[in-house]
């Protein structure tokens, strides 16, 4: 009888309980409908494709540090500050994947700053007859005026300009290594005589000879104006960064964006800092920045410009003594896009811009090293011959002819020397200056230090992509 009624009791409790518990939840119903609708499943599943499948937005800013690379198109005197220079864009900018500053846009600035000439480098021009050297300059750049007419306000800090850039490329790796050191000798030698007739006949055909010839002589006078002359080039590094607004790129436009371009890809990049062959040594760092965008064939994005690419030096010999000039061979190992997608890569330089005034020349690896010009043999053996000329006391017919030689006291002090030879008829002076132009001539071509390897900051490089040796995929 008791185990009958504690079972209904409890029977009676588990009832209660469970009315208890209907109440509550019915209560929690009514108070918010929402708990009946089933949720769809899985929905943090459909996030992410919901993500990869919307457009995205692209910021196309140009950053700070950018350089724009002006060539002047106009002659400017360098004589006071505030004198207008205008030029003209020679490489398109890009933001992103999107050209925004294309090359022909026309670039406006001004000589922002001429500063004086030192003591000592007065006296130093003076001692080879140039009694008005050259002035260091600043020169900014304000205004960039595009193709359709819109004007972009800028704020830049132009490098020192430089005239006659060229473009180095190295020599096919296949072809040099096939050939023997007796063939490559003789196919250099024959080169050397093609590439001076060529730079002979340019120079007589071009259309701006006789400025050119204008030029050398102007520069023989002791006294001459400074001018920025049209072709000069330029680095505008922009101060501030430049916004274009934004661009939409859907998934099939980006969905490829780090992974590696195709072997033998020419990747068009800027160095960041200055490489040196006197400063830099086996394992120094190098970096550069993407200027061009990289695609597939069929035009998806691969490298958005200002992915770095990495590297360091591979060797590097400083310039010496008597004339040894510097070597500088640099590699380059990773490239790594704005977003940190990284891709491992083996490169090396094929090609560069430099002045012509650097004597610089790639070989089939990429490696660089300076070279000198092959006319110091012939301009120190007439310096020579025409000291020793000059110092020979008598004539053929056995008596002095008491005339001095222009020729000889003009490769002392130049057109100077030579015009200060000719009317001063002194066979002694003429003799003191031809051993001057002589001795100075052996100094520089054959006894003093060589030429360094420089490739200054922004340098325009290009790089061969090879795969890397790690053969990863990007990181992401």
């Amino acid at each position: 009888m008791k185990s009958f009624s504690f079972t209904l009791t409890s029977r009676v409790f588990l009832i209660c309980l469970i009315a208890l518990q209907a109440q509550t939840i019915g209560k929690q119903l009514a108070e918010n409908p929402k708990l009946l609708q089933r949720p769809s499943a899985p929905v943090a599943a459909d996030r992410p494709t919901e993500n990869a499948a919307a457009p995205q937005q692209i910021e196309l800013t140009v950053p700070a540090g950018t350089p724009i690379r002006v060539a002047i198109t106009k002659r400017v005197r360098i004589a006071r500050q505030g004198a207008a220079v205008r030029g003209r864009v020679t490489e398109t900018v890009y933001a992103f994947d999107q050209p925004v500053i294309p090359a022909g846009s026309e670039v406006r600035g001004h000589v922002a700053r001429i500063a004086p000439i030192s003591t000592l480098r007065r006296t130093m021009a003076f001692a080879d007859a140039d009694f008005s050297p050259a002035h260091q300059y600043t020169v900014t750049f304000d205004k960039i005026i595009l193709k359709n007419g819109r004007q972009l306000r800028v704020v830049t800090t132009a490098t020192r300009g430089a005239q006659n850039v060229i473009h180095l490329t190295s020599a096919p790796a296949g072809a040099a290594k096939r050939r023997n050191i007796a063939t490559k000798a003789m196919d250099d030698a024959r080169q050397q005589v093609k590439e001076l007739y060529r730079e002979a006949v340019n120079q007589i055909q071009s259309p701006d000879k006789m400025h050119r010839a204008e030029q050398y002589l102007l520069a023989q006078l002791p006294y001459r104006r400074q001018y920025l002359e049209p072709g000069t080039r330029f680095n505008a590094d922009l101060q501030q960064p430049l916004d274009f607004g934004r661009a939409t790129r859907v998934p099939e436009q980006l969905g490829w964006v780090g992974m590696e371009p195709a072997p033998d890809t020419m990747l068009h990049a800027r160095l960041t800092s200055e490489i040196s062959s006197a400063t830099a040594r086996h394992g120094t760092p190098i970096e550069a920045m993407l200027t061009r965008p990289v695609f597939k064939a069929q035009h998806q994005l691969l490298l958005p410009v200002n992915s770095r690419i990495v590297g360091h030096v591979m060797q590097a010999k400083p310039a010496g003594k008597l004339h040894h000039n510097g070597e500088l061979r640099i590699v380059f190992e990773k490239i790594e896009t704005p977003t940190g997608q990284a891709q491992a890569m083996h490169g090396s330089l094929e090609g560069v811009e430099v002045s012509s005034a650097a004597n610089m020349k790639l070989d089939s690896e990429g490696g660089a090293h300076t070279t000198d010009s092959k006319s110091r043999y012939l301009s120190t053996g007439l310096a020579v011959l025409g000291a020793a000329a000059a110092s020979h006391p008598e004539s053929d017919w056995g008596a002095s002819d008491g005339i001095a030689d222009p020729a000889t006291g003009g490769s002392g002090f130049k057109l100077l020397g030579a015009i200060v030879s000719l009317t001063t008829d002194s066979k002694t002076f003429s003799s003191a200056m031809g051993f001057y132009g002589a001795g100075m001539s052996v100094y520089s071509h054959f006894l003093s230090r060589g030429k360094e390897v420089v490739f200054p900051k922004d340098t325009p490089v290009e790089i061969t992509f090879e795969r890397g040796h790690t053969g990863r995929r990007p990181t992401r």
